[in-house]
């Protein structure tokens, strides 16, 4: 597994521009709202938790159809599905999720601070953004895999993927927001709305490999 690990983080780096081309994609996102809502330097420090959210989320897409893509490509995962059994690949997807989390999603955590300067944030509004960032974007690509599990078949799915994932991860949009909203607004709280956000995390790290496995293996008959 911890080869697999390597094998899968190396490939992400590699494969399309990896973490670079998410951090610049991200970046295109946060440089574009201020045109948008204009020069007010008090809004855009409100709104900067919210903004941070959706533009990682966005980004976290972008390389979801590939997750399962490059062992498609050379003939490893139909070995995999004729070789392992149902427990065995949920803990392989569950890996595949760890490695393609950090090749692709964890260098937009890193790069939230930086951009949340960009959007007039507080140290604290900051700092709450890349621990939530942290705790749920994980939830993302448990999630994610299910669904690049379903079109790792289809000559364009990358679309496909998008559409199939972006309803399941609001839940976890809407908690990463208000945990980000309430570590600089006082009557908002912090911490109820980051536990459930580390709840959903955990419950998704279970049934998103497994939703994942079961969604490959029906493919295959």
């Amino acid at each position: 597994m911890l080869a697999l690990y390597l094998r899968d983080v190396r490939l992400g780096i590699r494969a399309g521009g990896g973490a670079l081309t998410g951090v610049l994609f991200f970046l295109a996102v946060i440089a574009t709202i201020p045109f948008g809502i204009g020069p007010d330097l008090n809004l855009l420090g409100r709104i900067g938790p919210a903004i941070l959210w959706i533009g990682a989320l966005l980004a976290s897409l972008l390389g979801l159809d590939r997750l399962f893509q490059a062992d498609r490509e050379d003939g490893s995962l139909d070995q995999l599905l004729l070789t392992a059994d149902r427990h065995m690949l949920a803990l392989t997807v569950f890996v595949k999720c760890l490695a393609h989390w950090t090749a692709g999603v964890l260098p937009l955590v890193v790069a939230a601070p930086l951009l949340g300067l960009f959007m007039n944030m507080e140290a604290v509004g900051i700092g709450a953004a890349a621990t939530t960032l942290l705790v749920g974007t994980p939830a993302i690509t448990f999630i994610g895999a299910a669904g690049a599990a379903v079109a790792v078949a289809l000559p364009r799915g990358g679309l496909l993927v998008s559409v199939l994932v972006l309803p399941l991860v609001i839940p976890v949009l809407i908690f990463g927001v208000s945990a980000s909203y309430g570590a600089v607004n006082d009557p908002d709280p912090f911490l109820p709305p980051f536990l459930i956000l580390c709840a959903l995390t955990l419950f998704l790290a279970v049934i998103g490999p497994v939703a994942a496995a079961l969604a490959l293996r029906s493919g295959v008959d």
